[in-house]
Order: structure tokens, then C-alpha cells, then sequence
């Protein structure tokens, strides 16, 4: 085995990322005599939040500088001021799907990137004792489906798409250098990673964040593709292990045995949040050149000490609880959740009785139907899940004096009179007039509810976005990353009865598609119906919908910001609100 490298100052790039925050978490709480100095430029799927524990280390041995690996300026002034001695090397772009639409921005980002870091390095050799290099097992192309043996650290590079290929050619400058210039290189190349703080564009997260509202999990082709998955804090320790024990010159395989075809793990996350993959999963048009299978021989790691810790259940449950679970983390609240059939009695009683809480959330409506049409079409299914579940978890939350928050989800196309519409309007009419008797219940109403996960296929603002037209009405708006913790506060208040959980004022599409093109896209451009296409399509009414009075929440929060304000601050410009702007 290799003697033991101690490094004195590590430079880690994209270490606002998933990956690398785990990695650099790790090393600032173990390693309290290494400096570590981050440099992020704090692309769409990075965030400074997750690298809070290196942040409020004890030990003052961490330090951000927010740049972009493409600067050599940046870079050159970083690895002289900081006199560095070792780079970890994970900034890149990495979402497969991206790369056949964007291909451009992964060869700046992965090749030119790594290039200038390469350079950077040759100037200061004497200094730089280890070169990191995160690659993917993604270069080598697909295994094959009968193949025993995995992919080994000698193995012909045979990328299939455009981010491995950035990746491959990533490598191949590395290798140059390290032949050329006698740059003390290391490589890795790993297998899926999946936990907690993973931007929800990748298979898990979202995954998660579509069976917590209840949806369909969209699955490309048949779901027979093969994957390994490893869980984040092992992956982490691979790379400590492989910085302390990994051998200048070598490519390490960061990998599992166990693997596990796509629509296995869409099936394990239904049964994690008890629904039925029959009729929550569904097959969608598969994606050019999905790889069968990426398998890994993971022996040469083995042999430097590591070794899988996390069983698949266990690192599904804590990514769960990540996912589910951060808005209460941020205000420092305990909590579980609910598995139980709404709809059972029994069950309800059950659950409330073990796990003993003092509030209730509830969200297990009928989730994001087509049209109102759709509830016409499953009246049944809609009492048993709008009316029997919500009226069922309501009265045993009275017998055991527990505030419940109901989320209802109001429409800016019903008709005012809910009563005498649609089939949906009376179930929701039906249950808010019985609810009226529950002092222990709040009702908040959200209002065409947006996000800041613009990646989200179910996000008000990404269907519009993806539209070949649109009609620039205006309506009422919930920004959920705004009022989602304000109903927090509110069940704190115990503000019973009923509210329109939704942001003063009104935005018509035209003026949230220009967010979106001066936040998110800037060649971004859409058109609009005209009245008459408008007239023709039947669907919404061409003239304003009326504004839904938010006066009651606005006297209780005052600190509510206007649906213009919202959705700049919370959707579109939400690192300018991580800095502080």
C-alpha cells in the first residue's frame, strides 16, 4: 500500500455542488490542520447552504471564493495566495440531458475548465504534490448486459454522449500533462451517486419530489436501463481514502455491485411513500442513446481500504428525509411522516397515536390532474381522497387536539360559485362548509403554486416556458418557497379557518416569461394568442381573471411580499438571495 499523503492547503472546485460539498464537509470536520479553500462559481445547481457545516467549522480552516475555474487569473491568484498543494477537481457539468441540447457550455465547462487548471498547475509544479481529477463511469461506454466483469481502471474510453465525451477528453489533457509536464495526477471515475442536497434534476431527487405530491414518475424507454448506486457520505470517504492512501499516475474506480434497473428504484420510492408504481409510474419517450448498463470493477479501491457502508434502504430513507424534511430543518422542527391511508380511519388513528405530534400538514389531495374535467371523469376516487380522507384526518386530529393544516388548491378558472360548477368545485365546497365546524383546522388555499425548481415538468412557470403559445392573462399566484414556511408559521399561530395562501397583487404570463428570460435564458422568446386563437381554444377565459383577496394573510404577515417581488426574489433569482442581495 501507498504511504500516507497529508496535504497542508486544498483547493476543491465546484464544492457548492452536490458531490464535492459531501467531500468537503468531510475533510473540514475530520481534518481540522488542512485549509481548505473552495472555488464555485455557483452555477444553477450549486448552493452555499450545503456546505454550511464547513462554513461554521470551529476551526476556521475554510474559505469560499466564489470564480469560475475558466479564469486563469482566478485561478494562478488562488493557487500563489494560498500556497496550494493539492487540487480535487469536480467542477464540470454533469446532467446528461443537458448535454444534447447544450453541448457548447459542457466543453467550456469540462474541457476548457480543466485546461486552465492544467496550465495554472504547470506554472506552480514544485508546489502542487496532488492532482485529483473527478471523472465518471460514463466514459467508458455501455457494458455490455451479459458482462460478469466490470469495466477496470485499464479499460478502453468509449463515450456515447456529449457530457462523457467532455468528461474522456477531460481526462486525456490530464493524462498529458502528468506525462509531459510530470503533473502528480489521480483519477477517479464513479457510478451514480445519490442522498442528501442532490439538485432535483437527476433521477432520485426527483423522483422523491414528484411521489411526495403524489404524481407519475416519468420513466425513458422501458425502465431496463441498469445503474449502480452509491450512496453520498461512502462516495465521500472514497475520496478521502483516495487523497490520503491513491497512488500518483493511478485512475481509481469509485463503484458498487449492486445494481439496479431504473424502474426497481422507481418502484422502491413509490413503496417509500406507499403508492402504487401500477399507477404511479409511466413510460415516456426514451432519450438518445440511454446506455444499458454502466458497470464498474471496484477491486483496486477495495484494496486501498474502503468499502460500501449504506444499504440502499438506509441512504433512500435519508435522502427522503432531505428531501421531504428541509423546511422544517430550517426552523429547527422535529418531524415525521405520514404513511397511513387518509381514507382508513383505523390507519389515521394509528399513526397519530404512535408518532404523537403537536401539527398536522396535509397535501394528499388529489394531485395535478390534467383539467377540472378529470375529476368528472373520477368522481369516486376524488370523495375518497378530497373529502372522505381530508374530513377522516380532521376529525381524529380534534379528538386528539392537534391543529391541522389543510392544502387546498384553489382555481383562477372556477366559477364563483363553487357550489353550482364543476364536480370538483362541490367536493371542494362540500368539504370547506364541513370544515367550518373544526376549530382545530386551517385551510389555505394556494393559488396556481410556482416554485423555484424550474426543472419540475409540473411547475405552473415550466409548463408555460415549454408552450408553444401562450395567453397573457393575469392571475393569482402562490410562490411556494415563500408561503409554504409562512403556513409553517401559521400553524404555529394556529390561525384556524379558512385562507388564501397566495401573493398580493397579480402577474399576467407575458411579465413572468420576462423573468424568465432576463433571469433564466436570455435568447428565451415566446408568442402569444391572439384573442380570436385565444376565443377558439375554449379552455380559459381571454378577458383578466379577478384578483383573490390576500387581505387577511397580508394583516397577519405583513412581511408578504408582492407576486412581482416573489417570484423575482424566491424563483428566479434565488442566488442573489443565498448572497445576501
Amino acid at each position: 500500500m501507498a504511504n500516507t499523503y497529508k496535504p497542508k492547503n486544498i483547493l476543491i472546485t465546484g464544492a457548492a455542488g452536490f458531490i464535492a460539498s459531501h467531500v468537503c464537509n468531510r475533510l473540514t470536520r475530520n481534518h481540522p490542520d488542512y485549509k481548505i479553500i473552495v472555488l464555485d462559481k455557483l452555477d444553477y445547481c450549486s448552493n452555499l447552504k450545503n456546505l454550511l457545516p464547513s462554513r461554521s467549522s470551529p476551526e476556521n480552516n475554510f474559505k469560499f471564493i466564489k470564480g469560475d475555474i475558466g479564469s486563469p487569473d482566478i485561478v494562478n491568484y488562488i493557487l500563489l495566495s494560498e500556497s496550494i498543494d493539492t487540487i480535487m477537481h469536480f467542477a464540470a457539468q454533469t446532467h446528461v440531458d443537458n448535454s444534447f441540447g447544450n453541448s457548447f457550455e459542457f466543453t467550456k465547462n469540462n474541457i476548457y475548465g480543466t485546461h486552465v487548471l492544467l496550465e495554472a498547475c504547470k506554472k506552480f509544479m514544485p508546489q502542487i504534490k496532488r492532482f485529483i481529477h473527478v471523472s465518471t463511469d460514463e466514459v467508458y461506454g455501455e457494458t455490455d448486459e451479459d458482462a460478469i466483469v466490470g469495466n477496470h481502471e485499464a479499460s478502453q474510453l468509449l463515450p456515447t454522449n456529449p457530457y462523457s465525451a467532455t468528461k474522456a477528453g477531460a481526462e486525456m489533457l490530464v493524462m498529458a500533462y502528468a506525462r509531459s509536464y510530470g503533473l502528480p495526477m489521480i483519477t477517479t471515475r464513479g457510478n451514480n451517486v445519490y442522498g442528501p442536497n442532490q439538485f432535483p434534476e437527476k433521477l432520485i431527487p426527483k423522483f422523491m419530489l414528484l411521489a411526495m405530491k403524489g404524481e407519475t414518475l416519468p420513466i425513458h424507454g422501458d425502465g431496463s436501463n441498469v445503474r449502480s448506486y452509491l450512496y453520498c457520505e461512502d462516495v465521500a470517504e472514497a475520496f478521502e481514502v483516495v487523497l490520503h492512501r491513491g497512488e500518483v499516475g493511478h485512475v481509481y474506480n469509485i463503484g458498487t455491485k449492486k445494481e439496479r434497473r431504473v424502474i426497481d428504484v422507481a418502484r422502491d420510492i413509490c413503496n417509500l411513500f406507499s403508492l402504487d408504481p401500477d399507477t404511479h409510474i409511466k413510460f415516456v419517450e426514451n432519450r438518445p442513446f440511454n446506455d444499458q448498463r454502466y458497470y464498474l470493477d471496484d477491486q483496486k479501491l477495495k484494496n486501498l481500504g474502503w468499502f460500501e457502508r449504506t444499504s440502499w434502504e438506509e441512504g433512500l430513507r435519508k435522502t427522503m428525509e432531505c428531501v421531504l424534511g428541509k423546511i422544517s430543518e430550517k426552523q429547527g422542527i422535529l418531524f415525521e411522516y405520514g404513511k397511513g391511508d387518509l381514507e382508513v380511519r383505523s390507519q389515521v388513528m394509528v399513526e397519530i397515536e404512535t408518532i404523537k405530534p403537536t401539527h398536522v400538514f396535509n397535501a394528499s389531495s388529489v394531485a395535478t390532474p390534467p383539467n377540472v374535467k378529470w375529476f368528472e371523469d373520477h368522481r369516486h376516487e376524488t370523495i375518497r381522497s378530497d373529502v372522505v380522507g381530508v374530513l377522516n384526518l380532521a376529525d381524529v386530529c380534534k379528538e386528539h387536539g392537534i391543529f391541522l393544516v389543510n392544502y387546498d388548491v384553489g382555481s383562477n378558472f372556477e366559477d364563483k360559485g363553487n357550489s353550482d360548477g364543476s364536480f370538483y368545485s362541490k367536493t371542494q365546497s362540500m368539504v370547506e362548509e364541513l370544515l367550518k365546524d373544526y376549530e382545530n383546522v386551517c385551510t389555505a388555499r394556494l393559488w396556481l403554486p410556482v416554485s423555484s425548481d424550474l426543472s419540475n415538468p409540473h411547475n405552473f412557470i415550466t409548463k408555460i416556458a415549454r408552450s408553444n403559445k401562450v395567453a397573457n392573462i393575469a392571475n393569482n399566484i402562490s410562490v411556494l418557497d415563500e408561503l409554504v414556511p409562512i403556513s409553517i408559521e401559521m400553524a404555529k399561530r394556529k390561525c384556524k379557518g379558512f385562507w388564501n395562501l397566495k401573493n398580493p397583487g397579480m402577474v399576467t404570463l407575458n411579465e413572468i416569461l420576462g423573468m424568465y428570460k432576463d433571469y433564466v435564458d436570455p435568447n428565451f422568446k415566446w408568442v402569444n394568442f391572439t384573442p380570436q386563437e385565444h376565443a377558439n381554444n375554449g379552455h380559459f377565459p381571454f378577458e383578466s381573471i379577478e384578483e383573490i383577496d390576500a387581505s387577511k394573510l397580508e394583516r397577519e404577515f405583513p412581511e408578504v411580499l408582492h407576486v412581482k417581488e416573489s417570484l423575482i426574489k424566491y424563483v428566479f433569482d434565488p442566488k442573489g438571495m443565498q448572497n445576501g442581495h
